[in-house]
């Protein structure tokens, strides 16, 4: 028998991702005694929530990351032990994806990746719902004021609004605060009372709970405004300077106004799909979020064979939650592989991992219902409302398709309207336009559907195929 029937070629694996969830399963990979290859889009590792500063940039963990910083520094320690043993391309965008083939760019050049199993780790993003007067120059996601915070140790205004729900909002607003920003108000849509639903989930991992409460108190301390169960009104401003102020409506039906020169918004988070859906994945929709999100099974596998999702691109469970995730589902990549070294570890590990998936699950869930997207908002936005920023197309663009058009789903909706066409492919407009559409049609959400996504997932430039040739 030759050697190469004897040891047969390691599996090609490759990992999509370095947050929380991607590092855990490429270490996964690395245990089993493989070289995988890592893709991020990113120039460091860490993703979103562990976003490490530039090189030569000198603040402390605890400035960067808060009551997170023992979390980051850990996972960028081991990120940093993994780097001799994985395949990294970083600053690398995995803009498409055919049947067991990874298409990527780096620096304007186009590859072409093979793989025996894909772990897709891509994160969320930012869940926006439009405002009137939120396409002004000013109005910033959660993430995009966190993302110049921690990468250009800069605010994203002199005196800033942050409006929105969802941990994210009062976690960033505290980190602007530590940062030396002020603050202007923290407008929360959530009301202050939560459902029982809402308290037995955040009860499942009740410290994280804690320290959600404990941000709140000390904004409230610092003299910030926290208002709770607001309704947004209006993002004032004009076309030259920008923002000036937001105005919501209170619980006791008052409208409040907060002068300020920038605002940063986000409703919790929207997984990031498209590569999912570029893979074929089956998608249900998941009632309590309203989101469409991918099939998976407990490990992690998706509807396609060969292709495994794991963190926040498939359920919002946090940090922690992708850690377990990304773990588990390389160790089911190796035990469907027929790899005995993964094998071994996943009937060591998976039942643990399943266990603390649950809870994390349970606490997702909490956290859905605490911090409900506030649909019927927007869909009820007034019509000059500007939905889609990138095509400046208006609600009242929207409820035509519908009205005068026939657009009984979001993809027709969008063929009339050009919704959801430009570089956010729908990330930023797309839930908020089904909702809006569902209303006009007096008909459920999940009903509309959902944007289908389409390479390349985000823009390249003119010449990169050509330049991979």
């Amino acid at each position: 028998m030759n050697a190469t029937a004897s040891h047969p070629p390691a599996p090609r694996i490759v990992v999509v991702g370095t947050g929380p969830a991607g590092v855990r399963a490429a270490q996964a990979l690395v245990e089993a005694g493989l070289r995988p290859i890592v893709v991020d889009e990113g120039r460091r590792d860490g993703g979103q929530i562990y976003r490490r500063q530039p090189e030569g940039f000198k603040r402390s963990y605890t400035k960067l990351y808060g009551t997170e910083a023992d979390k980051a520094q850990a996972l960028h320690r081991d990120f940093d032990a993994l780097r001799p043993h994985i395949d990294y391309r970083g600053d690398t965008l995995a803009w498409n994806l055919s049947e067991g083939t990874l298409h990527l760019v780096h620096g304007g050049q186009a590859q072409t990746q093979p793989f025996d199993a894909l772990l897709v780790c891509a994160g969320a993003t930012d869940r926006l719902m439009p405002v009137d007067g939120w396409h002004r120059a000013g109005c910033y996601s959660l993430g995009a004021s966190q993302i110049a915070l921690k990468a250009q140790a800069c605010a994203i205004g002199q005196r800033v609004v942050f409006m929105g729900s969802g941990p994210l909002l009062y976690l960033v607003a505290s980190q602007y605060l530590q940062a030396g920003a002020q603050v202007a108000a923290v407008l929360d849509t959530a009301p202050a009372a939560k459902s029982w639903g809402a308290v037995t989930g955040l009860l499942a991992r009740p410290r994280l709970a804690l320290r959600g409460l404990g941000l709140i108190r000390g904004l409230r301390h610092a003299g910030v405004p926290v208002l709770q169960g607001v309704q947004p009104l209006l993002i004032e401003g004009d076309d030259r300077l920008g923002v000036q102020a937001v105005q919501v409506r209170d619980t006791q039906g008052r409208t409040q106004r907060f002068e300020c020169d920038a605002v940063g918004l986000g409703w919790h988070l929207r997984a990031e799909t498209q590569l999912a859906d570029l893979a074929r994945c089956e998608f249900v929709f998941e009632p309590v979020s309203r989101q469409w999100l991918p099939r998976i099974d407990a490990d992690g596998r998706s509807s396609t064979p060969g292709v495994y999702l794991a963190g926040d691109g498939v359920r919002i469970l946090g940090a922690d939650g992708a850690e377990a995730a990304g773990r588990l589902a390389a160790l089911a990549a190796l035990r469907d592989l027929g790899h005995t070294p993964g094998r071994t570890l996943y009937e060591k590990e998976s039942a643990t991992l399943h266990r603390t998936l649950a809870q994390m699950d349970r606490f997702r869930l909490g956290l859905a219902r605490a911090f409900p997207w506030p649909h019927k908002q927007a869909a009820a936005v007034s019509d000059e409302t500007v939905v889609c920023r990138c095509e400046a197309v208006t609600a009242g663009e929207l409820r035509r398709s519908v009205n005068e058009l026939g657009s009984q789903e979001v993809n027709r909706a969008k063929a009339f309207s050009r919704v959801g066409m430009g570089r956010c492919q729908g990330r930023f407009c797309g839930h908020a336009a089904a909702e809006i559409v569902a209303h006009a049609c007096a008909v459920p959400v999940e009903q509309v559907g959902r944007l289908r996504s389409q390479a390349p997932v985000k823009p390249l430039v003119m010449n990169t195929m050509e330049a991979g040739q």
